[in-house]
């Protein structure tokens, strides 16, 4: 207990699965949070449920794809707790019936992912970072994504949008780490939220788990526990980084599931 005692927290798009576990654990560890998100029926339950629990959080409405939205979102965490020292920019999404090859995907569709995956992020550290200047440091912590590594068949924009967000992170660490504000990322690989389970059929499941190196999928309190780690001053001397939570699944060789497969049932013969 204790781990982020006396840090006030925004998690951008905390109501549900990756932020609502990150907002969870936070609070958990002491810290005042703020829930940001653009449903804010489940932003308050999500408080509400973290105060039943001896925790203390509050929840606003954001829109991340406008900057009033998000520099409201700022100036309410301050309002409310004097400061801000840690910013989850958290907030982020594709649409696969859009987001496609670079040929054929809807290039309105880019223009909202640059948007909202990329210039929330921008915003949120803009708007937060003088506050947390005046209160001697913070800490940032932006969502990214293995697809912002490594290339796939669709989400075209998704993959560029992540790419830049890593980037990004490396930048803004590199321009205030003299204010003692340190900023990372985390950039998760397949995590069973909820919305994931609902969505994914089980052979494609499947397909996930022959390629990862761990046995199991990763949930998303698996990184919510590496934001609470960044958030911490366990990592005070981490900044510039992105934290890549995958399972193992992008370390081998490709073929790696393929060959071993091959050789076992030359093998059984």
């Amino acid at each position: 207990m204790g781990r982020v005692q006396g840090k006030v927290a925004l998690v951008t798009g905390g109501a549900s699965g990756i932020g609502l576990s990150s907002a969870t654990l936070l609070a958990k560890e002491g810290a005042k949070v703020v829930i940001a998100d653009y449903n804010l029926e489940g932003a308050k339950a999500a408080a509400e449920a973290i105060n039943s629990q001896g925790g203390e959080a509050v929840a606003v409405f954001l829109d991340a794809s406008k900057e009033d939205s998000i520099k409201a979102a700022v100036d309410f965490t301050v309002e409310q707790y004097g400061t801000i020292t840690v910013l989850f920019n958290n907030v982020g999404g594709t649409n696969l019936q859009k987001d496609l090859d670079v040929v054929n995907m809807d290039l309105d569709e880019w223009d909202r992912l640059m948007n909202m995956n990329v210039k929330s992020v921008l915003l949120g550290s803009r708007f937060a970072i003088p506050h947390m200047i005046k209160a001697g440091g913070g800490s940032i912590i932006n969502t990214a994504s293995m697809a912002g590594f490594f290339s796939d068949s669709v989400r075209s924009a998704y993959g560029a949008s992540k790419a830049a967000v890593v980037n990004l992170t490396k930048y803004t660490a590199s321009q205030y780490g003299k204010d003692k504000i340190r900023v990372n990322g985390v950039a998760p690989g397949l995590i069973l939220t909820p919305a994931a389970k609902n969505n994914m059929p089980g052979e494609l499941l499947e397909i996930f788990s022959k390629f990862h190196a761990l046995p199991y999928h990763g949930e998303a309190d698996d990184i919510g526990n590496t934001v609470l780690f960044l958030a911490s001053d366990e990592s005070k001397f981490i900044t510039g980084q992105v934290i890549q939570v995958e399972g193992g699944h992008y370390i081998g060789n490709p073929t790696i599931a393929d060959f071993n497969e091959y050789v076992a049932k030359a093998q059984a013969k």
